[in-house]
């Protein structure tokens, strides 16, 4: 694999946004551009995660230029991209400040247009689980710059807590996620839910997506017991089917087989990516 470009941009209050750059090996042709990609990771991930770079990489190879970034407040910094060592930042995310960091990545476009051959009139926009989410607000919200969308085992809702569970939150001032992989638990402080209710409207994904005017792709696993492909279907289902591609992958979950460190692809990682090539590529002409 390519080796990307590394650059840190200013996101939500002014924290790095660590951002990667994956550009084609085959200059374009002559008097013309790379469509470029964005692509936004999940929660509990970052962009370096398992077969992430892979995937960039393969879309590069697929002549597309590609950015993927970390939220400020994911937890993962530059000098430990792999492992959650800010967990103060992950306790304060909220998925405003999100949004705010997504739009600072495509207020970063022109000064990429100003040192490499991308073409900032053919912007797609791709995100995984949580970042399908955000990918699919911030196109709306963006839909004088954003061209085209795929998601990845996309939320249907960011509001996905038990009554229960936000009783307990509301009672703690914070509530606490494991994350299997590397036995932390990882705290959301009450900012969180104050966000997910008082921001409800801005934050609904269906509501997002019936909003859409653009080329969209969603694709999803049949066995996500994370997401249930459920989510698709409703997400489906909310936007403009004329506009709209839904595509279920059998016998695969939330990360089409993929896992963290990268192992290798499979047939389930690769019909996502093929599927997303050949969308990005009729529809950002």
């Amino acid at each position: 694999m390519s080796k990307p470009l590394d650059s840190v941009i200013s996101g939500s209050g002014s924290v790095e946004i660590n951002t990667s750059l994956y550009i084609p090996d085959e200059p374009p042709a002559e008097n013309s551009k790379y469509p470029l990609l964005i692509f936004a990771h999940g929660f509990k991930g970052f962009k370096d995660w398992g077969g992430f770079p892979y995937l960039c990489n393969k879309l590069a190879e697929g002549g597309f230029a590609v950015l993927s970034f970390n939220f400020s407040h994911n937890g993962v910094n530059n000098s430990s991209p792999m492992d959650f060592t800010e967990l103060d930042k992950f306790a304060e995310n909220t998925h405003t400040i999100e949004l705010e960091d997504y739009k600072a990545v495509l207020n970063y476009i022109p000064a990429l247009e100003e040192k490499y051959p991308i073409d900032a009139k053919r912007v797609g926009l791709m995100g995984h689980s949580r970042g399908g989410g955000l990918s699919i607000i911030t196109a709306t919200e963006n839909n004088n710059i954003v061209k085209a969308l795929v998601t990845l085992a996309s939320v249907a809702d960011f509001n996905r807590y038990t009554a229960e569970q936000k009783k307990r939150w509301r009672q703690k001032g914070f509530i606490e996620m494991p994350n299997t992989r590397t036995n932390q638990l990882m705290k959301m402080n009450l900012s969180l839910l104050d966000d997910i209710e008082s921001n409800s409207k801005r934050l609904s994904i269906t509501d997002a997506a019936s909003k859409l005017k653009i080329p969209y792709l969603i694709i999803h696993g049949k066995e996500d017991l994370a997401v249930k492909f459920t989510d698709a279907e409703k997400i489906y289902n909310s936007s403009d089917t004329e506009r709209t591609k839904l595509h279920i992958i059998d016998n695969t979950g939330h990360t089409f087989g993929i896992e963290h460190p990268f192992k290798g692809t499979n047939r389930y990682f690769d019909e996502a990516i093929k599927l997303t090539i050949d969308f990005f590529s009729k529809n950002l002409k």
